[in-house]
């Protein structure tokens, strides 16, 4: 129809995509056959109960792990034609993660471990960054400040600023509220959210937590190995 805008290519996408552990008798089918797209800006929230295949998704989407059948497509590229080093490359220039875990660095100070993924890709105003990223999730002050001076909010919320603070095309979020209080689970879900939008990031969000999927444009079900509608 003339006049309508495209729908834009997706970020990221699994086709059919299966995962097996094992052999045999003893194989387990962790992903089952799952079809997904997700476009620039979209934030999408996959819950389930624990052991159902959420976190081996994740590690498919952002190019950890390879598929027994199937195919990812990331930033358009089938993952599964790409050497190590130039899958390497590819995941350093579109992906941001954010773990249940912070992964900050602890040698590094608060402005050390957000320059890391500047540092990677050999960005200039590596301090300028920094400090607008700092500011954006209100930690300018703790910018001196080594993690184990950080509350599990403020070290969650660095998390977030480093993920978001090379403007990926996509950012995959594993349970990042897990080990946070109600207060600043809701200010992490609000920033992933928020800059997301700012910068047109697609976002994979999975969580145990209503509350954040409801953040979400949408939210899907995985159960068994199987993605489906959340229920209702």
């Amino acid at each position: 129809m003339a006049g309508t805008n495209p729908q834009p290519a997706p970020v990221v996408r699994a086709e059919a995509v299966s995962k097996r552990y094992g052999a045999g008798a003893a194989a387990t089918e962790a992903l089952r056959s799952v079809t997904l797209a997700v476009t620039p800006g979209e934030f999408v929230a996959i819950m389930g109960r624990s052991g159902g295949g959420k976190t081996t998704l994740l590690n498919l989407l952002g190019g950890m792990d390879v598929p027994s059948s199937g195919a990812i497509y990331l930033d358009g590229h089938d993952t599964a034609t790409l050497s190590d080093d130039a899958l390497t490359l590819l995941r350093r220039r579109t992906l941001g993660f954010v773990f249940q875990a912070f992964h900050l660095l602890p040698t590094l100070t608060v402005a050390e471990n957000l320059a890391v993924p500047l540092w990677l890709s050999s960005a200039g105003d590596v301090r300028e960054r920094v400090a607008a990223a700092a500011a954006r999730v209100g930690l300018t002050a703790k910018l001196p400040s080594f993690p184990n001076q950080l509350s599990g909010g403020e070290a969650q919320r660095v998390a977030v600023a480093r993920a978001l603070i090379h403007a990926p095309r996509l950012v995959l979020a594993d349970e990042p509220t897990g080990n946070l209080d109600t207060t600043a689970a809701a200010v992490v879900i609000e920033l992933l959210h928020q800059l997301s939008r700012e910068q047109g990031s697609a976002v994979v969000l999975v969580t145990h937590s209503a509350e954040a999927a409801r953040r979400a444009d949408r939210t899907l079900h995985l159960g068994d190995g199987v993605l489906g509608a959340a229920p209702a």
